[in-house]
């Protein structure tokens, strides 16, 4: 029996699960009341439908950006992080927004913002590895100096998503920063800042919890860091 192409099977059905909403999503921005107090019903209104709509094409774009790297810049990305990394896509995006697990399911946004702090430390971890190993370059980072790269290059990555939310949410009104209820309640003080710090503080766990892995892996040549680490084609073998 020919042997199942999982990668391409999962790619496009998370791919579908992006595209196949954006229509009825178009036609329910249209039709929505535009605030709480119009929606006597209460159902999703415009502006959650806008922000629905934006996650969508944001994923079909962060769908496509990886093999928009490859071809770029020549680079290979493992199978099992490329696997990962679209399931993360899908958590967010089509189960998160559209499914609306963001308030049905308890912590979904805490578990995910988790897993992102992971992959962007395995990513810190990728970016040093190619530049430390190119033929051009010649440096050997320590792998203390590595790690501590790579979790900073996760905080960092992680801060600058804080503030895209922060910003489209105050220019399209939207609620990305999950500063009121569901229902369109705002909450007040330090309570609508819960969402913003947990999520900086959970990916900081997640990036230290993998870069701590990537440091023990590199010190001690275990190579657990180097199966999921994105390489340049002249590195890949």
């Amino acid at each position: 029996m020919k042997k199942r192409d999982w990668k391409s099977i999962i790619g496009k059905c998370v791919l579908i699960s992006f595209l196949a909403p954006i229509a009825f999503i178009i036609y329910k921005i249209i039709i929505s009341p535009t605030s709480n107090t119009e929606n006597i019903e209460g159902l999703r209104v415009k502006t959650d439908y806008i922000l629905i709509l934006s996650q969508c094409v944001l994923g079909v774009i962060a769908f496509f950006l990886p093999n928009i790297l490859s071809k770029k810049m020549k680079i290979v990305i493992p199978t099992n992080m490329y696997i990962l990394y679209v399931l993360f896509l899908w958590g967010a995006v089509f189960l998160g927004e559209v499914r609306k697990f963001y308030y049905k399911v308890p912590h979904w946004d805490t578990i995910l913002h988790t897993c992102s702090g992971a992959m962007l430390g395995a990513l810190g971890f990728s970016f040093v590895n190619i530049l430390n190993k190119h033929e051009r370059v010649h440096v050997e980072l320590s792998p203390l100096f590595i790690a501590i790269f790579a979790f900073t290059f996760a905080i960092t990555l992680g801060v600058i998503w804080e503030i895209y939310e922060f910003a489209f949410d105050g220019i399209l009104g939207l609620n990305m920063q999950k500063f009121a209820l569901e229902d369109g309640t705002k909450l007040i003080g330090r309570a609508a800042l819960v969402d913003t710090m947990e999520d900086l503080i959970v990916d900081s766990i997640g990036a230290f919890i993998m870069t701590a892995i990537g440091f023990i892996s590199l010190k001690h040549k275990k190579g657990w860091i180097e199966k999921i680490l994105i390489k340049t084609k002249e590195l890949k073998n």
